[in-house]
């Protein structure tokens, strides 16, 4: 099947109880049953069951399912959101003492997480840029994954999986990789070399912005050494997916970072579309930078401009794709604030990947808390403008775009 006939008639699109044909929300807090001795089972995890949502829900697990089928990976979990699920994945596999290799051009949340991090002693080492080189050159024992972005937000810088995999694998790492701005309809980091993926489902899988949400999705692919990852010693029996059971009978659970039920409903119903409007918004986002990159005064930053330092990997990896982020270099952050009131169509909102075109100042929202070097890092500059495009009619955002820039800079 194609990605659409899959997204909707997948093996992973159960056949429900009373014939629905989407899952029924199941917005409960406990599962009754009608004897101790099975309750006693599901708790030993002998016997398949429910007992308490945070921990297990039906609703939850027909997304975490669909989600793993589209990722092509073995197993899902889902969280509260995006943060909550990349704070589990790490916390699974590190423990003080260890190291995280991370690129410097992460999002700001992301940094302010590993910045929390070294407070439990899980210290990061910031490549400038994550690539084979740099893993070759940080990586030490106590290195235990390595984390990036496979398209970055919003730098737009691209990830090279296969490569940052091949030199983490030698060194006995696995590649964690927040596909988030990516999408499962670009690109699958799992095919290409990685071991975990990471959304925030709150976005593009979304893309009503009517719930927040994370997944972790794991590929069962890394051979886990228990001596180098000692915080996976007590799930040593279970192979490859030490890391995946641990998550969820252990971190996940203990922590409580689960999704709502009516989230995962959301969710799961905005997942129908997601092929459609990542078509329609990649298509915008390439006519509306191309466009706006014809304007004097404003330097234009999307992945399908030639002069994109990333270019060459749109045909390479992301399927000829360039995502849906833009940014926009205004000049001043006056200008950039000025042109951001003056459009009609887009939203000014710290989202991404919804429906309607949104459009922020990072450095003074997002990155608000992060030093010169780390915005600079992250592709922020004071006078930057992040558009998160949208899936209106591509004339009307250039004419809105076009027009809110011109009587910025006519002044």
């Amino acid at each position: 099947m194609n990605f659409n006939t899959s997204l909707l008639h997948g093996s992973a699109i159960a056949k429900y109880p009373g014939r629905e044909i989407l899952p029924p929300i199941s917005q409960v807090s406990a599962f009754r049953y009608e004897s101790m001795e099975e309750l006693e089972k599901v708790f030993l995890h002998k016997s398949m069951g429910y007992a308490y949502t945070r921990i297990g829900n039906p609703t939850i697990s027909a997304f975490e399912q669909r989600l793993a089928q589209l990722e092509g990976g073995a197993t899902a979990v889902c969280c509260s959101s995006g943060m909550s699920a990349i704070t589990a994945s790490l916390l699974a596999v590190c423990q003080s003492g260890d190291e995280i290799i991370a690129s410097s051009g992460l999002y700001g949340g992301t940094i302010d997480l590993l910045r929390d991090l070294e407070k439990l002693g899980i210290h990061t080492v910031f490549a400038k840029r994550l690539t084979k080189e740099t893993v070759g050159e940080m990586a030490s024992e106590k290195t235990k994954v390595v984390f990036g972005e496979l398209i970055s937000n919003p730098a737009q810088l691209v990830l090279d999986v296969p490569a940052v995999a091949e030199a983490a694998h030698e060194r006995g790492i696995p590649l964690f990789v927040d596909a988030t701005t990516a999408t499962p309809y670009i690109a699958k980091p799992l095919t290409h070399g990685a071991d975990v993926v990471i959304h925030s489902t709150s976005k593009y899988l979304n893309g009503g912005g009517n719930s927040i949400g994370g997944v972790i999705i794991d590929g069962l692919s890394f051979p886990w050494d228990v001596n180098k990852h000692t915080a996976l010693a007590d799930f040593k029996k279970y192979g490859k997916r030490a890391f995946s059971i641990r998550l969820r009978t252990d971190i996940w659970e203990n922590i409580g970072g689960c999704m709502a039920p009516v989230n995962a409903f959301f969710n799961y119903i905005g997942l129908d579309t997601l092929g459609l409007r990542m078509e329609k918004i990649c298509k915008n986002a390439d006519l509306l930078a191309h466009a706006l990159d014809e304007i004097e005064g404003i330097t234009v930053d999307y992945l399908t401009l030639e002069d994109h330092p990333c270019h060459a990997f749109v045909d390479k990896y992301l399927g000829g794709y360039g995502g849906g982020i833009m940014t926009i270099r205004a000049g001043s952050k006056e200008k950039a604030f000025r042109i951001i009131n003056s459009l009609k169509y887009a939203m000014i909102a710290s989202n991404i990947g919804d429906l309607r075109t949104l459009v922020i100042h990072p450095a003074s929202t997002l990155y608000i808390y992060s030093g010169r070097e780390e915005m600079e890092a992250a592709g922020v500059y004071d006078d930057t403008i992040r558009v998160s495009v949208g899936i209106e009619d591509a004339e009307d955002l250039i004419a809105d775009f076009t027009q809110a820039i011109g009587s910025v800079m006519e002044r």
